[in-house]
């Protein structure tokens, strides 16, 4: 049916179309003024969706995307995506699971906030390439899972900001096995589970960004490289304040890696090493490293 309304209101299309499976098209959306959870899950699994219809607003409110087109397995082209100004979880798992996607919309935001892109783009197994993501103010769980699973993405935006924070970039490319090369990430003092599985099972990865920080925090780089295994050398770690689990399974089941950084640190923290390079089968020198690394 068409839907002409211009001011929407708190959930109000929340889940209208969801599992419709053969439904082609979708009304046209004229609505300028959102409201939270206003567009949540409305065509989630529309597996016979191949266009989305256009999104004029530019004043987000919370959650207003979050799922709206999940799980369109046939939906090859999203909608322009204008707004600037971002709300909380505005686009959170927007496009999961759209297998068919091959182009992301552009995403001119600056400042992000809490979950805004959240899981976005998840298995997304087409989308070759990433849009620029020019944000230099982060929030918690920014880019959490947001190309995770996009396994035909060969190359990674650029990641310029310098302030991180909690969970802002965990998962961001886990099982993205065909990523090649790492953004640089500039940061020098960390947040917690900032950088957690940022590349896990990335098979493809063969270098890693240089990772200046010395400041670190609990779980910063927990994962970040687990089961990336054609990595044959670890960036330094220059840090000599640890944190809890800072170094839990970084390298874990990296079976390429032929030699470990130097760890600098005199004074260690609950589960710091734990892990670091289990199953790191081709490690050519373990005589100067905890016997923590591998447990």
């Amino acid at each position: 049916p068409a839907l002409p309304a211009t001011k929407l209101a708190k959930g109000c299309y929340n889940s209208m179309f969801e599992g419709c499976t053969s439904l082609k098209d979708t009304p046209v959306l004229p609505a300028t003024e959102l409201a939270d959870s206003c567009y949540y899950s409305m065509f989630e699994d529309c597996t016979s969706l191949v266009e989305a219809p256009a999104l004029p607003a530019t004043e987000l409110a919370d959650s207003c995307y979050i799922g709206m087109f999940s799980g369109c397995t046939s939906l090859s082209a999203p909608p322009a995506l204008p707004a600037e100004k971002l709300a909380e979880d505005c686009y959170a798992a927007m496009f999961k699971g759209c297998t068919s996607l091959t182009e992301a919309p552009a995403s001119p935001a600056t400042k992000l906030v809490y979950g805004c892109y959240w899981a976005m783009f998840q298995g997304c197994t087409s989308l070759e390439e990433a849009p620029a993501l020019p944000a230099t103010e982060l929030a918690n769980s920014c880019y959490k899972l947001m190309f995770s699973g996009c396994t035909s993405l060969v190359e990674a935006p650029a990641l310029p900001a310098t302030k991180l924070y909690w969970n802002c970039y965990v998962s961001m490319f886990s099982g993205c096995t065909s990523l090649v090369e790492a953004p640089a990430l500039p940061a020098e003092k960390l947040a917690e589970n900032c950088y957690a599985a940022m590349f896990k099972g990335c098979t493809s990865l063969k270098d890693t960004p240089v990772l200046p920080a010395t400041e670190l925090a609990d779980s910063c780089y927990y994962s970040m490289f687990e089961d990336c295994t054609s990595l044959v050398e670890a960036p330094a770690l220059p840090a000599t304040e640890l944190a809890d689990s800072c170094y839990k399974l970084m390298f874990s089941g990296c079976t390429s890696l032929v030699e470990a950084p130097a760890l600098p640190a005199t004074e260690l923290a609950m589960l710091c090493y734990y892990g670091m390079f289990e199953g790191c089968i081709s490690l050519k020198d373990r005589s100067n490293l905890p016997k923590s690394c591998f447990e």
